[in-house]
C-alpha cells in the first residue's frame, strides 16, 4: 500500500447513516471507532483533514416534513443531529490522540466553535482535524452542499465522498444488477445523466472551482488512506 499522499488538504463527507453501523437508528460506537481509526491513519501521513457529517441516522429534515413537521423546523433539527454526530466522532478521534475541533454553522458555543473560515484553516495548518457541523446553517441545503461549500472555503484539494457502494454506477446497483461502475466521470456527465451521487448544487460548486470529487466505499478497510495516496479506488469526478 502506498504511503505517500497526493493531496495536501482533503475534505471527507460522511453520511449520518455511516455512523449507524448495522443498527437501524442512532450511533454505533464500534463503527464510529473504526471510522476514527481510518481517518487518523490518513491524517498520520501528514494530510490536513476536514470532515462534514450528515445527520440522517438521527433525523432528516425532508423526511420529518413528510411526517407533519414544518420543513424549516425539520431542517434545523437535522442540523442539530449533525452536531451530535460531530461530537461523537471528535470524541473517538481524540481518544486516538488526534487533536480535533468541531466548528458549527449555528451558534452553540458551549459544545463547538462557531464556523470561522480563517480559524478553520489555521487549525488545519496546525495539524488538527476540523469537523464542520450543522451543514451550512441554512434550511433547504443538504450536507452535500455544505461539504462542497466548506471544501471551497478551505481550498481543499479534493472532496472525498464516502458511500456504501464502490463508486459511481451507471444506474442504482441495488435495482440494476448490470449497472456499470464508472471509474472516471466529468461534472457535466454527472449532472446530465442525473447519477445523484450528490445534489446538483454541490456538484456545480465543485465544478466551478475545479475541486475533484472522489467517491469510494467507506466499508472497505483502508479506503480513506488509499484515496489520499492516489490509488484507483472507487470513482473520480473532474473536468
Amino acid at each position: 500500500m502506498a504511503d505517500t499522499p497526493v493531496y495536501r488538504r482533503v475534505l471527507i463527507k460522511l453520511s449520518g447513516e455511516a455512523l449507524m453501523g448495522s443498527q437501524s437508528f442512532g450511533i454505533d460506537e464500534p463503527m464510529v471507532a473504526r471510522i476514527a481509526e481510518e481517518v487518523a491513519a490518513a491524517h498520520g501521513l501528514g494530510v490536513e483533514v476536514a470532515i462534514v457529517i450528515g445527520g440522517g441516522n438521527i433525523i432528516r429534515g425532508l423526511a420529518a416534513s413528510h411526517r407533519g413537521i414544518e420543513r424549516v423546523t425539520g431542517d434545523y433539527m437535522g442540523m442539530l443531529g449533525t452536531v451530535i454526530n460531530s461530537l461523537a466522532l471528535q470524541d473517538a478521534l481524540e481518544k486516538r490522540g488526534v487533536a480535533t475541533r468541531v466548528q458549527s454553522a449555528i451558534d452553540i458555543r458551549e459544545v463547538a466553535e462557531p464556523f470561522i473560515r480563517r480559524r478553520a484553516i489555521r487549525h488545519l495548518e496546525k495539524g488538527r482535524i476540523v469537523i464542520f457541523a450543522a451543514g451550512t446553517g441554512n434550511p433547504f441545503f443538504t450536507t452535500d452542499s455544505a461539504a462542497a461549500l466548506r471544501a471551497n472555503e478551505i481550498r481543499a484539494d479534493v472532496l472525498m465522498k464516502a458511500t456504501r457502494v464502490d463508486g459511481i454506477y451507471s444506474a442504482d446497483p441495488a435495482t440494476h444488477p448490470d449497472a456499470e461502475l464508472l471509474r472516471e466521470v466529468t461534472y457535466q456527465e454527472l449532472l446530465e445523466r442525473d447519477l445523484r451521487i450528490m445534489d446538483a448544487a454541490a456538484i456545480s460548486l465543485c465544478r466551478d472551482n475545479g475541486i475533484p470529487i472522489a467517491v469510494f466505499n467507506l466499508l472497505e478497510r483502508g479506503s480513506i488512506r488509499r484515496v489520499v495516496c492516489g490509488e484507483q479506488v472507487g470513482s473520480i469526478v473532474r473536468a
